[in-house]
């Protein structure tokens, strides 16, 4: 049988969607374009209408050109709103996210030809472990925690995800070694809300005592930290990834606004000040580190001063780099019965000086690393490599695919 898994949204999503192709390759399923395949699994989002919107013209793009397709639906939007999904062409399973683990079995794909664990780790069927450079991927996404606790105003996922819940840290170990042996030389660490990992486990843990594992870990592998939440990045946590060259100094830390106004009515459990405290602290500590982050615009209630309170921080930040959303309406969130939306025209405005903002930072972080050497692991068809610091280097000679080299950032 051909497959293929098409992917939307977030690192979790893309974590899931290697889990359910080591499912299907330990099969003996084979990988092909969406348009050749007998089964495709198209793992959606939910954050915004785009991504729904996106999710199904995907779907109604793969039954027009392969009309024998056995279309799977999976991840948020199908956890969200499953009717709107069945009723497309050629779908003939919709399988919420508390059933994805399973969902390869659910859909009738035959027993396991190997006893190898899936990254996982223990809550679903053996797997197959993805060797680097399956379907473009030369990293490894690992999932260790999913779901959330957490009540912003604006986000659906709570809803689509559920409640926190995180592998045990003898799981996580164990995944990290079956990566390492199958040639993995930097793995992500993702979660939905990753800083509450171990909560919620018997014998409770920490992301502290995660990372110090990682700091610890023997061999060559890099782990990057994915997505924080600002109050969940401590300073120990700092002080761990400032100290060990197994974890990369890149911080994804989304801020949402600079407005206290603004976050209070997003319900985020954290001031402007302790961000932006938070931000400085960390390039006093790394000044080569890169530090990521997201923003709303246009959120319910937004005035032109709370607009320009956002830029001119953006502006004078020690940023690397931002990702602009406008504020997307979701049913059955807090902000959703919030009045005082901006225009759209005021929305795609605003965004547009945030997004400047962003690539104005971006050129002026990789000005500061001009002519500095830097540890990078080689990607794609071996054209370019990535830093430890998350910049992207092309490179004069082509190297072998995830090897490590040392580039001159320029």
């Amino acid at each position: 049988m051909k497959y293929a898994v098409v992917t939307f949204g977030c690192r979790v999503n893309q974590a899931d969607s290697l889990e359910i192709e080591g499912d299907l390759r330990a099969r003996g399923a084979i990988s092909a374009p969406a348009s050749e395949a007998d089964l495709v699994v198209v793992n959606t989002c939910s954050v915004t209408a785009a991504a729904d919107q996106g999710a199904r013209q995907t779907i109604r793009r793969i039954a027009r050109d392969n009309p024998a397709a056995r279309i799977v639906v999976t991840g948020c939007y199908a956890t969200r709103a499953p009717e709107d999904l069945a009723s497309l062409p050629q779908v003939a399973q919709v399988v919420p996210n508390p059933r994805k683990d399973g969902l390869v079995s659910d859909v009738g794909i035959g027993q396991p030809s190997t006893t190898a664990e899936r990254f996982g780790g223990g809550d679903g069927p053996c797997g197959h472990v993805l060797e680097p450079g399956v379907a473009g991927r030369t990293a490894l996404t690992l999932r260790v925690q999913t779901g959330c606790d957490e009540q912003c105003s604006y986000c659906i996922i709570p809803a689509t995800r559920g409640r926190g819940r995180s592998k045990p840290l003898a799981d996580v170990r164990s995944a990290i070694e079956r990566a390492v042996a199958a040639g993995y030389k930097e793995i992500a660490i993702t979660g939905v809300h990753l800083g509450s990992y171990g909560r919620d486990l018997a014998a409770p843990t920490s992301l502290v005592a995660l990372a110090r594992a990682l700091a610890d870990w023997p061999g060559e592998v890099l782990f990057r930290l994915s997505s924080l939440e600002p109050m969940d990045c401590s300073r120990e946590l700092v002080d761990l990834v400032a100290a060990s060259p197994r974890l990369a100094p890149h911080f994804h830390l989304p801020l949402q606004h600079a407005s206290d106004e603004m976050l209070g009515a997003m319900r985020r459990p954290y001031s402007f000040a302790y961000y932006r405290d938070l931000v400085a602290a960390i390039r006093d500590c790394m000044p080569d580190a890169s530090i990521g982050s997201d923003v709303i615009v246009g959120f319910p209630g937004e005035t032109d001063r709370h607009a320009t309170e956002l830029v001119e921080y953006l502006q004078a930040s020690p940023l690397t780099h931002v990702h602009v959303f406008p504020y997307s309406h979701r049913p059955g969130t807090e902000a959703s019965g919030m009045t005082g939306v901006p225009a759209a025209s005021v929305v795609r405005a605003r965004g547009a000086a945030a997004r400047a903002a962003s690539q104005q930072l971006s050129r002026a972080f990789r000005a500061s690393q001009a002519g500095t050497v830097r540890r990078a692991l080689v990607v794609d068809d071996g054209r370019a490599a990535v830093t430890d610091n998350y910049l992207r280097v092309a490179l004069d000679v082509p190297r072998q695919r995830n090897d490590w080299v040392d580039v001159v950032v320029r």
